[in-house]
This record gives C-alpha cells, structure tokens and sequence, in this order.
C-alpha cells in the first residue's frame, strides 16, 4: 500500500507511508484474561507480515487483548510508544525487559513518517486515545475509552479533516464483569442480555464524535474456557453492527478494511473467522477443587487492605476458592456492602502476584455475588476503577496517593478534567439509578446529545489552529 491504513485482529491498525509504520494495540498471538478470549477472525499472512515489519507500535492500556504477553515478542525490534500514565507501570516494565519505549506527552503531534503523524491523550482511567494523520486524513482511536476530559478537544480536531474515522468499542457490553449473582444465588442479568441495537449505540457515539465514518473495534473475541463460555451469546457478531443504524452525516463502514488515504477508496479484507474449541480451565492452570494456603490468604488480605478506599464503602471481600471461603475483613461497622467471589486458586494467585485483578473481572469464568446494597451499576464505581485503574496500573492505593494520582491528571488539563468528573459523577447517578431502556434515562441521553451538537456547531465556527508538528524525540536512558 502507498499510503492509508488496514484494521485487522481486535484492535489493530496498520498504518502504511510505502512500508508498513506504525501498529497499535497488537494482539495477534494467544489468548487473553487467563485463557477466556481469543480473537474473532483469523489474521491473513499478509496482514501478519505487515506487522512484523512496521517501525512503531502503540499500546493504548495494559488490558492482555491491547497489551498481549503472547505478542510482546513480536515488538523486539519496534519503538514502543505508549501514553502518558500516571504511574508509568507499562513503561517500567516493558523498559526493564529491554523493549525500546517511547512516551508520548499529551497532546503533543508526533511525526513518524513524511505522511503519518500521531498525537496521544492519556486519562485518569489508564486508558489512552490515538490521532493519528494518514495523509491529511484523521484516525480518531478511542478503543475501550470514554471521554474522561479529552471529548472536546477530539470533537475540536475532528472539524479540522474533512475526511476522519471513529474507531471505538461497541457492542452488547460484554467485556467487563457480567457473572454476577444476587445473595439467593439468581444470576443478576447483565445490560447486554436486553441486546440494543449496536447501530443505535453507534450513533450515539457520531453524535458525541462526528467523524465521517465508523469502523467497529476493539470488539472483536470469543470466550473459548468452559467456565467463561456462558458469556459467549453476549458477544458481538459482526452482523449486528448495522441494525439500528441511522445517521445522515456518517457512514458505518466494514469492521475490518485496507483504506487508501490517495484516493479515498477501500476494499472489504474479510478474513475467516478463527476455528474455536472449548478448552478446560486446566489447560491455563485453574482446578476449581484446588486450595488457598495460609500463605495466600494473607498475600489477598495484603492486597485489598493496601486499597485505603474499599474500606470506606464495603465491610469484607469474601473469596470462594475449592470450595472454602476465606474472608478479608475491611471494616468493623454494621454491614451494609460486600462482595464474594468464587474463583480458582491459579488464577487468582496470578492476579494478586501481578496486580492485574481486572483480569478476573473481564474473564467472567469468576462468579461475584453482590451482598447487601448496591447500584445497578454493580461494582462501578467504588470496587474496579480503584482496584484496576488506580490502585494495580496507577500505583496509587493510600489516600494520599489518590490525591497525588488525581492532581498529576487534574494539572494536564484543569477545566477539562473538572468537567469531565461531574459528568461521570452525573452519568454513575443516573445508571445505578435508571434501567437502560427507561424514559428517564433516554432523556437524559437524548439532552446530553443535544448539548454535544450545540456544542459541535460552534466548534466548527472557531478558527483552525495551525497544526503542530513535532519530530519524535526518543528518551535517555539514564
């Protein structure tokens, strides 16, 4: 390809300037979350080739279907560029194991080639957006994020290209914790049984971001472990991407495409979908039977205690494993909240070894029954984003820590940052209060669109900024 860009695998761009230059997010060896996901679609050689070859590879989060340990190996000889986390773990470790990485500052243009240029936004939920420039054309990234303070500053490059693409998570919504049970044991069922038409979600994400096209992403796997393939008939097939659709300014384009950024032209790539058999937890190590020691229980206790802002809103963590529980006390006031999970030793043991405990949570081979009183937004937003994001990828598990956490992002960007945690504050109040398809909350989203396109029409009244451009400077190593 001269110039443009192909989407392949789950969340992979290959992006072209003659010779392959940059891939993001590649996982295209193995599983992921303790052997429960494989990716959908089989991954053609060419495209294969493609990306052993490119210079640049970006890493949006450390989630193993975006950062995979099976794939690192493929990345030896590539410049790994990377957002700018607080707590910089991802970089750290990769660092430590001899990959050439590269941290970006934010919103900050990177020139990789004469016609790829790239800018990254990292956010207080350890996640990150790429733009990325092929050719005067714009790829907005999202992957899994939601804006958490960088919207209108995407919204405000977006109106600069007359020709730009959203690429985003989408779908039912199984790809978090949806194996939760109530205290008479009935399983809670999770938003993704009602099955909204995807295309209307979509839409709603043109609205908040008003590319000229979509192409669905970051959505493409299958559960494969006995004990996670339950959750199979949630996921999304490509066929359910257009139901709902409707859009009379963009465009809802194939899932995965080879675009040439030349002549605005693309071709459907179509690969196979990928041949699946259900495997055994022993196969990954995890034998339900199997036993917590002393020595375990007080790594777990060790590991949840540390997390200063559970005990605040939950009295115990209760881990069911072969069969026996074993409970970490987080507060001696009257119960009010807590949380069992039924797990096996293997996995969990990892999880608490590497501090990768949403690992578990997005799996959903492990059972979670919610105690006591709890939103319909489950263990959102009190248990997984101080576990996951803050506390096991941002390092911040103390008080003091959090604070420190939030003034570094806060710092980057006041207003929007500001901003941006009211809005979650509301959007948290009105999901744990209102069912999906309630008028309540159709009208708070259809109010909340409304104000994104005010806003949309007098960005476009602005003046364009010139655009910024920045030669890559790599870090010295001390």
């Amino acid at each position: 390809m001269e110039i443009g860009f192909e989407t392949i695998g789950n969340a992979t761009l290959i992006c072209h300037d003659q010779v392959p230059v940059l891939i993001t997010d590649p996982w295209i060896a193995g599983s992921a979350y303790f052997g429960s996901w494989i990716f959908s679609h089989e991954i053609p050689e060419e495209q294969l080739q493609s990306i052993a070859k490119a210079q640049y590879a970006w890493i949006s989060h450390g989630h193993p279907d975006h950062l995979s340990r099976d794939s690192l190996p493929m990345l030896r000889d590539k410049t790994i560029l990377l957002p700018n986390h607080v707590g910089g773990r991802i970089a750290a470790d990769l660092k430590q194991e001899g990959y050439r990485v590269q941290v970006m500052q934010d919103r900050t243009w990177y020139k990789l080639s004469d016609r790829i240029r790239v800018l990254c936004i990292a956010d207080y939920y350890q996640d990150g957006i790429l733009l990325i420039d092929v050719n005067g054309r714009l790829l907005a990234d999202l992957n899994d994020t939601s804006d958490r303070g960088w919207g209108p500053f995407v919204r405000n490059t977006i109106t600069q290209y007359k020709t730009s693409f959203l690429l985003h998570l989408s779908g039912f919504g199984d790809a978090d914790m949806i194996n939760c049970f109530d205290e008479q044991g009935q399983r809670i069922p999770p938003p993704a049984a009602k099955k909204l038409p995807v295309g209307k979600q979509i839409a709603f994400q043109l609205a908040m971001f008003p590319t000229r096209y979509f192409i669905p992403f970051s959505s493409m796997h299958r559960y494969q472990r006995e004990d996670s393939v339950w959750a199979e008939e949630y996921t999304t097939k490509l066929s359910d991407y257009p139901f709902g659709f409707d859009s009379k300014t963009s465009e809802l384009l194939p899932a995965f495409i080879r675009y040439d950024c030349a002549n605005d032209t693309y071709v459907s790539l179509a690969p196979p979908e990928r041949s699946r058999s259900i495997r055994s937890p022993a196969e990954f190590g995890d034998d339900w039977e199997e036993q917590l020691d002393a020595v375990d229980v007080q790594k777990i206790t060790r590991y949840f205690r540390a997390i200063e802002h559970l005990s605040g809103h939950f009295d115990f963590l209760n881990f069911r494993v072969g069969k026996k529980d074993h409970i970490v006390e987080l507060s001696s006031r009257k119960f009010h909240r807590a949380i069992t999970f039924e797990v096996p030793r293997h996995s969990l043991m990892t999880a608490i070894h590497w501090e990768i405990f949403d690992d578990l949570l997005i799996g959903n081979f492990m059972k979670t029954t919610l105690h006591g009183s709890f939103s319909k937004t489950g263990l959102y937003p009190d248990f997984t984003p101080y576990v996951a994001k803050y506390a096991d990828n941002g390092r911040a598990k103390s008080k003091e820590e959090l604070e420190a956490y939030f003034t570094n992002y806060r710092q980057r960007a006041p207003f929007e940052f500001l901003r941006a945690r009211i809005e979650s504050l509301a959007k948290e109040l009105i999901r744990g209060s209102f069912d999906p398809d309630s008028s309540v909350y159709h009208f708070a989203r259809r109010t909340y669109v409304a104000a994104l396109k005010l806003k949309s029409k007098k960005n476009r009244a602005v003046i364009r900024t010139a655009r910024q451009r920045v030669p890559l400077q790599f870090a010295t190593e001390e």
